[in-house]
């Protein structure tokens, strides 16, 4: 395996995903209405609402940056809640994996990792969670348009698998991205445990996202799988139990929670996808 095209790689996730793709040797092709702010790789504008646009790069119809391809990293999409209004939020978010899935169904690839999101898991958590860590176990719970949007993408890609038993398409669940240079407010959030409640005080640093992106590529199972990707800790300094005595008093506790481990549980990646953790907030400020 060697030649991927990416949706979105001119994000904040995106770049990291390109950049780390290109490191491990892969052929990468980006598809962005907007430009690569660095040099990474090819980069191509392209519509993703656009079937036909979406149809003839994923087929191989671009001048001079033409398939075949691989696989398919689908990362484009308006990217949190209240970007957009609601209903563009759905329309563009939905349709475009709509059209970048029956892409890669008419051109044969097998192989498709997507952008979902950690708040089909009930995010902001106004109303608590029914246990922690959250995992993949429950049903979602979309509190939001751009989280509707989410596990709608998710249903799609399982019933995509569902027609075709030799296709792998992997959600991957990601916690809000973060730069290291975006570390140097965490130690701020310790004040307030009400700021970082939504996510249950979660974080993903783009470069373990990247490596996620890269581990779901090369996994080894058939059919549609959701996966929780975060970093292995909190953004807090303050102790788990503390923060859940305060904030979530009555939410059940499962299993054994450490001082400052993660609370949305990365373990069903660890499993299948081999994913973990390079880096955390903390040996930043050290």
């Amino acid at each position: 395996m060697t030649k991927i095209l990416v949706t979105g790689g001119s994000g904040k996730l995106g770049r990291a995903v390109l950049r780390d793709l290109v490191e491990h040797g892969f052929d990468v092709l980006n598809l962005d209405q907007q430009a690569l702010p660095e040099s990474i790789c090819p980069s191509v504008r392209v519509d993703l609402s656009n079937f036909g646009e979406v149809a003839a790069a994923i087929l191989g119809g671009i001048d001079e940056k033409r398939g075949p391809f691989d696989a398919v990293v689908h990362l484009a999409a308006i990217p949190a809640p209240g970007l957009a209004a609601n209903a563009r939020t759905i329309s563009n978010n939905v349709a475009a994996s709509y059209n970048i899935f029956e892409a890669c169904r008419l051109a044969g690839i097998k192989n498709v990792v997507f952008a979902s999101s950690e708040t089909v898991l009930g995010l902001p958590f106004d109303t608590p969670p029914p246990y922690v860590p959250v995992d993949e176990e429950y049903f979602p719970r979309p509190e939001s348009a751009y989280s509707l949007g989410k596990l709608l993408d998710e249903t799609m890609a399982a019933q995509f698998c569902r027609w075709d038993p030799d296709l792998r398409i992997v959600g991957l669940r990601f916690s809000n991205v973060m730069y290291p240079e975006d570390y140097a407010t965490f130690p701020g959030f310790d004040s307030d445990p009400n700021k970082r409640k939504w996510n249950l005080w979660g974080y993903i640093d783009a470069r373990d996202g990247a490596q996620a992106v890269r581990r779901a590529i090369l996994a080894d199972f058939k059919g549609f799988e959701a996966f929780i990707i975060a970093n292995a800790d909190t953004v807090m300094s303050r102790s788990n139990i503390s923060l859940l005595a305060e904030v979530f008093p009555e939410v059940e506790q499962r299993g054994n929670i450490a001082t400052n481990s993660t609370l949305l549980s990365i373990d069903k990646a660890k499993r299948m996808l081999g994913f973990s953790p390079q880096y955390s907030w903390r040996n930043a400020m050290a």
